[in-house]
This record gives C-alpha cells, sequence and structure tokens, in this order.
C-alpha cells in the first residue's frame, strides 16, 4: 500500500476523488480513506498544518495501514534563487528548521534520539517523483526542504533558511514526516509544489496560486504511478 499525506484538502482531494473502492475511517481526528488509486493500494490523510499534526498522522498511517512508502504531497515557499511559482522541488533530505539546542553544542536543526540533522528521503522513490515530474512537463529541482511551524513571508528569514541550511523550499510539514516515517522503518518522499516566494508578498501569492501548485501535483502523481 502507497501512503499520500497532505496538510491541506487542496493539496490531496483530487487524489480522494480518484480513487475507487473507498472506505474512510477516523482515527485520532484524522480521516483515512484507502482504497485504489490508478490501479494501486493507497491511503490518503490531510494530516492539518504544522509539525504536530503531520508527526500524529504519520505514525498512525505506519501503525495502522503498514505503507510501502508514504508520499508527502504539498505546496511550499521557494527558497532557491531560480524557482518560479508552479516550479516543484523533489527533496532529498528534509531539516526541522525551528529545532534548536545550539546553546547545549548541537547544531541548529539537530534531532536528540534520531541524532541528525538532514533525515534522508528514499532515493529511488524520490528519483521516480523527479521523473515523473519531467515527464508532466513540470520543472523539478531536487534538494533539501525545511519544515518549521511558521509561514515563512519574509525576505530575511528566506535568507536565514538559505544560507544556514542550503534549503531550496520551506513549508510547515515535511521534516516532520520525514522524522515519524524514519523512526518507523517507512520509506519516504516529499513533493511540493511553488505557491509563493518566502519573501515579503508571500501570503498573496500563496493565496493566488496555491491551486495552481496542488493541480501540478496531480499532474506529477499521475505519471508517478505510471512508474510504479
Amino acid at each position: 500500500m502507497i501512503g499520500i499525506i497532505g496538510a491541506m484538502d487542496i493539496e490531496v482531494n483530487q487524489f480522494k476523488d480518484l480513487m475507487t473502492n473507498k472506505k474512510a475511517e477516523t482515527i485520532s481526528g484524522i480521516e483515512f480513506v484507502s482504497g485504489n488509486l490508478w490501479g494501486k493500494p493507497t491511503v490518503v490523510a490531510v494530516s492539518g498544518v504544522g509539525k504536530v499534526n503531520a508527526a500524529i498522522c504519520t505514525e498512525v498511517m505506519c501503525l495502522k495501514y503498514s505503507p510501502q512508502f508514504i508520499i508527502n504531497s504539498g505546496v511550499a515557499g521557494g527558497l532557491e534563487e531560480t524557482l518560479k511559482i508552479c516550479d516543484t522541488v523533489v527533496a532529498d533530505t528534509v531539516v526541522q528548521h525551528d529545532m534548536d539546542t545550539s546553546p547545549l553544542g548541537d547544531p541548529v536543526g539537530f534531532i536528540s534520539g534520531l541524532d541528525l540533522v538532514d533525515i534522508p528521503c528514499d532515493t529511488e522513490i524520490s528519483k521516480k517523483l523527479a521523473d515523473a515530474a519531467t515527464a508532466a512537463g513540470v520543472r523539478t529541482l531536487v534538494g533539501k526542504i525545511v519544515s518549521g511551524d511558521q509561514f515563512i513571508n519574509s525576505s530575511e528569514k528566506k535568507a536565514y533558511l538559505t544560507e544556514t541550511f542550503g534549503a531550496f523550499a520551506c513549508e510547515m510539514e515535511a521534516a516532520a514526516i520525514g522524522h515519524a516515517a524514519y523512526q518507523n522503518n517507512v520509506p519516504f518522499c516529499i513533493l511540493r509544489s511553488i505557491s509563493d516566494n518566502a519573501d515579503g508578498s508571500s501570503h498573496i501569492s500563496y493565496t493566488d496560486f496555491v491551486g495552481m501548485a496542488s493541480e501540478n501535483l496531480k499532474k506529477i502523481m499521475i505519471e508517478f504511478f505510471k512508474k510504479l
């Protein structure tokens, strides 16, 4: 079974609508819809925004549905200078940029227990996602995605995330999904379509382009499922 998680309805409802033989159940306040998507057994869930919601959703999905792998599909703010609205980023690693025990001598982003800053995405699945994006005609970069419980709307914060982590995109769930999946030994990958530039105008462009960015996710996932 393939797991798909998005933070918001607009990011994954198109996948629910296309599923057949659907069954829905609610666990920990989250609805999980399982069935067949383009001929593959799949479970889809809307986690809610933020790292805690994302981690709860991922943990339940891992324990209840035992997915072969998890895809986090959603939108993000672009950090890499060449990224444009509706381009996509496939993550090679994810980082919790707001995790900070540096006063104790740790690097910023260090996760105690995992003893990592960069949580690695599954290489094989991520490559298939990037290839699927190319096949769908969507410009795609592969690079680091950083997550924190903040909507980034500042040129200064954007510069900090780029300079500190070398990040290509920022959002609020991917690294928490990666953390929970990694801890459960479930492969994961992250697909994010750029909805804004994470600067002082991001609240405006996000509202204007989130629908278009989400539509690109559907195009890519169609091509991805063909390759499975």
